[in-house]
């Protein structure tokens, strides 16, 4: 995700190492969790895992989400520096999440961006990068998942919305568990599940989101009323399900911070080539494709016994 412009500062890459290795630490400790849950199949099995084999099998789900997240950014990054735009490193933003262990990862543009034609390659890199490596990591993920019997009582556990991509994998792998049975994610299925939604939150066509920069390439400065299409309809998303909220209000504090209006480039009334509006339909398609309504809810079915 990339953010509005700044003045160059100081290049300090002592931060973006720190932060990197703090967000390793944190999402070793979630991916140790994820596998002790994976490892207690829905708590029918007890976890007998040394403290160094407990840490170590965190891996799993750390280096998953990061490969995404830093291909996700390196996308941007590398872009930016194809067009000569002044660009940080990506900063790992590390959370004491019990799911995520992050809250993900974003670089700084530091300067206009000159043309819609950068502008659009800088936006769609970065989810197409991510998108590339969350398919690898959703297949082996969903390859070392398992099928199994859920609990009588599933009271305190959670259920995942599956995007168009997730379902179809699962499907491709395990078909249709039967009543009373549920896939028991790996934690690298649960890391391709985290990276599609990330990717879709960094589609929305909203502001300096990276959708936001794909809808004023295509656009122009009609993509504002698509911001705020959208952002009615986050509003009514959250009606749906309690999990869009954070996302919801983080949205508003952005356009209230920055505005609806996406900075202008030189050539705003110039259209994109042919090309690229054929590729902004791709990432319409994989928005549709990492997208769920629900992404967490209350897991309310009970089991047969």
């Amino acid at each position: 995700m990339g953010f509005p412009f700044d003045p160059p500062p100081r290049r300090r890459p002592w931060r973006h190492i720190v932060l990197f290795l703090l967000t390793v630490v944190s999402t070793v400790l979630v991916g140790a969790e994820h596998y002790a849950s994976f490892h207690l199949d829905f708590g029918s099995r007890p976890v007998d895992l040394s403290g160094t084999a407990f840490v170590l099998n965190g891996l799993w789900y750390s280096a998953s989400i990061l490969a995404i997240l830093g291909a996700h950014e390196f996308g941007h990054y590398f872009a930016c520096k194809y067009y000569g735009v002044d660009a940080s490193l990506p900063y790992f933003l590390p959370a004491p999440l019990p799911l995520t262990g992050t809250l993900g990862a974003f670089i700084r543009i530091r300067q206009m961006i000159p043309s819609k034609q950068a502008l659009f390659d800088i936006g769609i890199a970065g989810p197409i990068a991510g998108f590339l490596v969350a398919i690898p990591v959703l297949l082996a993920g969903m390859s070392l998942s398992r099928v199994t019997p859920l609990p009588p009582d599933t009271t305190g556990f959670v259920e995942l919305g599956e995007p168009l991509l997730f379902k179809a994998v699962a499907w491709l792998f395990w078909g249709t568990p039967p009543d009373g049975y549920s896939i028991n994610m790996h934690p690298m299925a649960f890391a391709a599940w985290f990276g599609l939604l990330a990717t879709a939150l960094n589609l929305f066509p909203i502001g300096q989101l990276d959708g936001g920069h794909i809808s004023y390439a295509v656009l122009g400065r009609r993509s504002t009323l698509v911001t705020f299409g959208t952002v009615a309809g986050l509003i009514g998303l959250t009606f749906l399900s309690m999990s869009w909220l954070v996302w919801t209000v983080l949205t508003v504090v952005m356009l209230l911070a920055f505005g609806p209006r996406h900075p202008r480039t030189l050539d705003e009334n110039v259209p994109l080539d042919p090309g690229r509006r054929w590729l902004a339909v791709f990432a319409l398609v994989m928005f549709i494709l990492c997208f769920t309504p629900a992404p967490i809810e209350p897991f309310d079915i009970v089991a047969r016994p």
